[in-house]
């Protein structure tokens, strides 16, 4: 799928610890990769990272991006073949209670990671991810495409729009010469769920934290529809985009967005019903709908991805349902069943890249 291009390589990936930095890094030692992990904590408990040992695995540095230093230092003593900059405050809750944390991590962050390949200027290959909510959302009913305005209502997209104006200048001031040796390219995609996510106000994880105790969940917003994508969806994208960037200097600097067809798109309350379907048994009443929206949340936002399309070859693989049954029967098996979590992660990897390349045009 990757045409063996991370077999040996040393790949850092910042924010390791996180919900889709644990499967990356799942997915990275599957490949073949020595994976260098640079996080400032484990963010939930529990855990995936922790739950499947990861540690053990790679090597791992429980540092901070705000730190120039610290970034500095790992980089040069490591000196990655490829850079995920997942690293982030990824919680749009956190940026009302504490903004300017979220600000420091998304925009400094990105900032000290490339300002340390800058300085570091050896031969390496960056992917930095950024996000859906970096664009100026104006509920448009058609998908927002690379070039489209960035912008932000609420602190969190704010961030990670400045991040994208960050990373534009840096790659046309120092990115963008002959004398650099690093390559750079940026990936955005929506909100994404899957098994071992256990971050804070989202909606997949608190349905299965409350089912898991037979409990029923409050949701808001039941109408909301969203471009529900698998996590395994964006990072197949961050992938190919590592990949083809190495192999070819022409996409230096460009943008990517990686989401799902429009057909995925379902309500909250949809996505709750076809979730509960496992657990329905063991909890009476699966959810109930609460009027309390303590923050702004869009109704609308899609990508358009043609440009993965057409450059990396690359579409969303999942079906809907296939996505609903790899979410729902990763947290079915850790909490009910008592099997190997990390070989039952990568099993779903092996199965996702063989849909994948069945769905290859």
């Amino acid at each position: 799928m990757f045409e063996n291009i991370y077999y040996r390589k040393k790949v850092l990936v910042t924010g390791h610890t996180g919900f889709k930095g644990s499967w990356l890094v799942c997915w990275l030692l599957k490949l073949g990769a020595e994976v260098i992990g640079f996080s400032k904590d484990i963010p939930t408990n529990p855990s995936m990272f922790r739950e499947l040992d990861l540690q053990s695995k790679i090597t791992h540095y429980l540092k901070d991006v705000r730190d120039l230093s610290a970034l500095i230092e790992v980089i040069k003593a490591e000196r990655p073949d490829f850079v995920f900059h997942l690293a982030a405050q990824p919680i749009v809750s956190l940026s009302y209670l504490n903004p300017l944390e979220t600000i420091s991590s998304n925009v400094m962050g990105t900032a000290n990671i490339l300002e340390a390949l800058r300085i570091s200027n050896h031969k390496c290959t960056a992917i930095i991810i950024t996000s859906d909510k970096a664009y100026d959302n104006i509920e448009q009913i058609w998908g927002y495409k690379e070039n489209d305005f960035m912008g932000g209502k609420d602190i969190y997209s704010g961030s990670k729009g400045a991040a994208e104006l960050i990373i534009k200048s840096y790659f046309n001031s120092f990115f963008n010469k002959d004398s650099c040796n690093v390559k750079l390219g940026i990936g955005r995609a929506g909100n994404v769920i899957g098994g071992g996510d256990w971050a804070k106000d989202r909606i997949v994880v608190d349905c299965m934290l409350a089912w898991s105790e037979g409990k029923s969940v409050e949701i808001r917003s039941p109408n909301s529809t969203r471009p529900w994508q698998h996590v395994l969806e964006p990072l197949s994208g961050y992938l190919k985009l590592g990949m083809t960037l190495y192999k070819n200097d022409t996409l230096n600097g460009e943008s990517f967005n990686f989401g799902p067809k429009s057909e995925q798109n379902r309500t909250v309350q949809e996505l709750i019903e076809d979730l509960s379907k496992l657990w329905a048994p063991m909890v009476t009443e699966t959810f109930n709908i609460t009027e309390n929206i303590p923050f702004h949340e869009a109704s609308l936002l899609k990508l358009n991805c043609d440009k993965a399309l057409a450059y990396l070859k690359w579409q969303s693989s999942l079906q809907y349902q296939e996505t609903i049954r790899f979410t729902g029967e990763w947290y079915f098996n850790f909490y009910r069943n008592n099997i190997d979590i990390l070989e039952f992660t990568m099993n779903q990897i092996q199965e996702y890249e063989e849909i994948f390349k069945k769905n290859l045009f």
